[in-house]
């Protein structure tokens, strides 16, 4: 044997037995298979990553490729020294290391291990072992139907998420579902949605498990199937359709898991994660899904036609929630019509229509809020259009309490001029009157600032037109918390009187230091400002300035 293939050997042998010792070490492996009988052991998949001398190992392929645009040099085992002299010996190992622990809860039913090589000619991908404890899967799955019958089917109590963690990918799981019935599937993952409706933080974790276990089946088994997979220079997965494909995958049942996927993901996850579900739209209909088609012309069929079309003499609306669309044309420009394309609008966002949605507007008025940095879209000026109607505000803040959601954002707006669904109508009713006061301070609650800064301008204009008193102080100080490190807010001059200045203090009680700092930045700027100001001022103001000072200055204890 070479010293070359020697060296190899060594320095892999290591990282395979400091892998083993590591997680024999840990001492919660059987209380941890006992939290869900859905769980047979806790290890299934080790990756082993061969680059002479920064081996590595783990539990799963963490995709670095990263040596490609290396240099090659000399010093290297070709594909034939690694797969004839080195592989044989790497399996061997880990077949012996495995013998005394398949029946433990270390390791699960099954156990795949695999091998990424940097050998002379580049990257060598091998699976070395593939080992299947037939015992435990046949307990396994025995416990998946127990578990399918007793508490999906016949129970009615919310499911705990972690459960669905492992459900939702054993379902898909080709060693226990060796002929998945797409239909039974997507019936349980419907019912654990259902199971779980009344509780919104947990569900929308539960759907979270669902698509992830979706995604991964439709990457890494399904499409592979037709497509050629490569990554682009940002690591996005490219996919080219293979010869031959379109004849064998028309009449496939699994494209209505892929579908029901791609629905998931339009529907349930965040605006930066829905080209993904867009994509699998796109290759159903490739693959020849005439469903596919319908949807990506009419929706997802997930509402019922009266929901997504109505027209009249007033104006007619279409909604398609697969591309987050609401088409609205104003036939007569009157406050029923905006009504009624506002009852249009709630209503479909109350029953699961896509908040990061947007709207295409015809009609023949133009207007927009009195604020800088908004888009002048056609969501905004909806908006700003039905805002006129000061009969619609009610109705204007249902849809904002309707539509706001964190981490959710229109459809047409990115950059500087982002924002949350509801920004609109918020802001233009929280210009306009006090009584929608608690509406922007709900918005404000939901403000992700490190992806939108309108509400710098907004808070602004907010300061400008209902000024420091004490209805509007408790929405200046959401607002201030919302705002970012650039939003410059002239309530200074106020802030000179005493009696405002204590009810600005007031509402900074009991704030982290870090949080008070932050606050006061849009209106003084940098602390050494402030205590200028201090040092100038007399009485209770000075009292109140130093105040201010010593509990900002806590966010750098």
């Amino acid at each position: 044997m070479s010293t070359l293939v020697e060296l190899a050997t060594q320095e892999m042998t290591a990282a395979i037995h400091a892998w083993f010792d590591e997680r024999l070490q840990r001492t919660d492996l059987e209380q941890s298979v006992k939290r869900t009988t859905l769980q047979a052991g806790i290890f299934n998949d080790f990756m082993l990553d061969y680059k002479p001398g920064r081996t590595t190992a783990d539990d799963l392929d963490l995709g670095f490729d990263d040596d490609d645009a290396r240099p090659r040099t000399p010093a290297r085992l070709d594909d034939a020294q690694m797969r004839e002299a080195v592989a044989p010996q790497l399996t061997a190992l880990v077949q012996a290391r495995l013998v005394p622990l398949v029946d433990t809860p270390m390791i699960d039913y099954r156990f795949t291990f695999r091998g990424k090589f940097q050998t002379a000619q580049g990257k060598l991908h091998l699976t070395l072992l593939e080992y299947v404890n037939d015992g435990k899967r046949q307990a396994l799955l025995e416990n998946i139907h127990a578990y399918i019958g007793q508490t999906l089917t016949q129970g009615s109590e919310p499911t705990p998420p972690q459960e669905t963690f492992f459900l939702a990918r054993h379902l898909l799981d080709q060693q226990l579902f060796p002929q998945p019935d797409v239909a039974w599937i997507i019936a349980q993952y419907d019912r654990i949605q259902a199971l779980n409706k009344a509780r919104p933080d947990t569900l929308a974790e539960h759907r979270y498990h669902i698509i992830r276990a979706i995604t991964v089946w439709a990457e890494n088994i399904f499409l592979p199937q037709y497509y050629d997979r490569a990554l682009s220079r940002y690591r996005a997965t490219e996919y080219t359709l293979k010869a031959g494909a379109l004849h064998d995958a028309q009449a496939l049942q699994p494209i209505d898991l892929l579908l029901y996927g791609a629905v998931m993901i339009l529907r349930h996850e965040p605006n930066y994660a829905k080209s993904k579900g867009l994509k699998f739209l796109e290759i159903a209909r490739e693959l020849g899904s005439e469903r596919a088609v319908r949807m990506l012309k009419e929706g997802s069929g997930s509402f019922p036609d009266a929901d997504i079309h109505v027209k009249n003499a007033l104006l007619e609306c279409r909604a398609n929630d697969v591309f987050a669309t609401i088409s609205i044309s104003i036939a007569r420009e009157e406050e029923g019509a905006y009504a009624q394309a506002l009852a249009f609008i709630t209503h479909l966002l109350q029953n699961g229509f896509p908040k990061s949605y947007q709207i295409k507007l015809k009609s023949k008025v133009k207007e927009y809020l009195p604020l800088k940095g908004l888009a002048r879209s056609d969501t905004h000026r909806f908006f700003a259009n039905a805002l006129a109607h000061a009969a619609l505000q009610p109705q204007l803040e249902a849809y904002a309490r309707a539509a706001i959601e964190e981490f959710e954002f229109y459809a047409d707006t990115e950059g500087e001029k982002n924002c949350m669904p509801g920004t609109y109508a918020a802001f233009g009713l929280g210009l306009l009157d006090s009584r929608y006061f608690p509406l922007v301070q709900h918005y404000m609650v939901n403000v992700d600032e490190e992806h939108q800064c309108v509400q710098d301008q907004f808070t602004a204009a907010f300061a400008e037109q209902h000024g420091v008193t004490t209805d509007s102080i408790a929405v200046l100080a959401a607002c201030l918390r919302a705002c970012t490190d650039n939003a410059k807010v002239k309530i200074q001059a106020e802030l000179e009187e005493v009696e405002k200045l204590e009810l600005f203090c007031q509402q900074l009680q009991g704030l982290e230091g870090y949080l008070i700092e932050h606050m006061l930045y849009p209106v003084w700027g940098k602390l050494e400002k402030l205590a200028a100001l201090a040092r100038k001022a007399q009485g209770r103001r000075k009292e109140l300035l130093l105040a201010l000072l010593e509990r900002a200055s806590k966010a750098d204890a």
